[in-house]
C-alpha cells in the first residue's frame, strides 16, 4: 500500500513563522512535524510515500534527502549518535513529490496523487495531527479495511467547543470503535453537527475517491473539500482511534504538543518541569 501526505498549505495560522518555512517543518520537540507523520506510515508497513507540496516547500525534500557534508562532518567528529539519526531520516522510505499548482483545497491536493496511486487503495495522513499509539493509527485503519474492503476514516469524540474545527460524521454504531458512515459535514456549527465524532486527519481510501473529487463543486472556503467527496462513497466506515492524538493545527496546540512530547524524554523531563514550575510561581 502507498501513502499520500498533503503538505501544500500556506500555514497562515502560524505566520510569521511560516513566511519562509513550511508549517510541516516546524519542530515538535526535536523533530519536524512531517517526520512524525512519515514515521507513522512506515510503522504501519508502508514504504512508498507521496508528499503533495507547493511553492516554498523544498526544505521538506531536503530533510528526507541525504546530507553528505553534514554526514561527513558528523563522522569525522565522532558524533555517531547524531550521524545515525541523520542517516535514519534519509532511509525511512521511498518518498516521492508532486506539486499542487493552486491552493484549491484538500480534495484537490489528494487528486494530485491519482497517477501515483495507480488504481489501488491508499492511506492519507495529514500533518495537523501527530498520532501516538502501540498500533499506529494508519495500521488500525488498514486492519478495518482488510475486513470490510471499503474506505475507512479515523475519528474521535471532540468537545463541543471544537466541533466547528472538524469534519463531523453521522453514522450507525457497529461496535465501540467502529461506525458505518451515513453522512459527513465539513466544519458545521455545533447546532448543525450530526454528532461529536470528528475526522482526525487519517484516511484509508479506495481509488474511486478520485472520481468523486472530480465531481464535487467548491465547498467551504471556496475549496474542493475532501469531506464533500467522501459523502458520495458507496460505503465507508469511521474507526475511533485508539491512542493519543496531538492536535497541532494552531500555535497554542502546537506548543502544548511539543511540551507533552518533550516530557516523554527522561533527559529533559526533570529540567522542563522545574522550569515550568518556576514560571508559575
Amino acid at each position: 500500500m502507498k501513502a499520500v501526505i498533503p503538505a501544500a498549505g500556506l500555514g497562515t495560522r502560524f505566520l510569521p513563522a511560516t513566511k519562509a518555512q513550511p508549517k510541516e517543518m516546524l519542530p515538535v520537540f526535536n523533530k519536524p512535524t512531517i517526520q512524525y507523520v512519515v514515521e507513522e506510515a512506515v510503522a504501519s508497513g508502508i514504504d512508498d510515500i507521496l508528499i503533495i507540496t507547493g511553492k516554498g516547500k523544498r526544505s521538506i525534500e531536503d530533510h528526507f534527502d541525504r546530507a553528505f557534508e553534514l554526514e561527513y562532518f558528523l563522522k569525522n567528529g565522532g558524533k555517531t549518535d547524531y550521524l545515525k539519526e541523520v542517516e535514519y531520516i534519509s532511509e525511512l522510505a521511498d518518498i516521492y513529490y508532486v506539486r499542487q499548482k493552486k491552493q484549491k483545497g484538500l480534495g484537490d491536493a489528494i487528486s494530485c496523487a491519482k497517477k501515483h496511486i495507480d488504481g489501488d487503495p491508499f492511506a492519507v495522513l495529514l500533518g495537523d495531527t501527530i498520532a501516538q499509539s502501540d498500533v499506529p493509527c494508519t495500521k488500525q485503519l488498514m486492519d478495518v479495511y482488510d475486513k470490510y474492503e471499503s474506505s475507512v476514516i479515523a475519528i474521535e469524540e471532540v468537545p463541543d467547543e471544537k466541533v466547528e474545527r472538524y469534519g463531523i460524521i453521522k453514522g450507525s454504531k457497529i461496535n465501540d470503535s467502529l461506525y458505518k458512515i451515513e453522512d459527513l459535514v465539513e466544519k458545521p456549527k455545533l447546532a448543525d453537527a450530526p454528532s461529536n465524532l470528528g475526522i482526525i486527519g487519517r484516511y484509508l481510501l479506495t481509488p474511486d475517491i478520485f472520481d468523486h473529487i472530480d465531481a464535487v463543486e467548491p465547498g467551504v472556503g471556496g475549496e474542493i473539500q475532501l469531506t464533500d467527496a467522501l459523502r458520495h462513497l458507496d460505503e465507508s466506515y469511521g474507526c475511533i482511534f485508539n491512542g493519543k492524538l496531538h492536535d497541532i493545527g494552531n500555535t497554542v496546540d502546537w506548543l502544548k504538543s511539543s511540551i507533552e512530547i518533550a516530557m516523554e524524554n527522561e533527559d529533559v523531563k526533570k529540567e522542563l518541569l522545574e522550569h515550568l514550575s518556576n514560571l508559575l510561581k
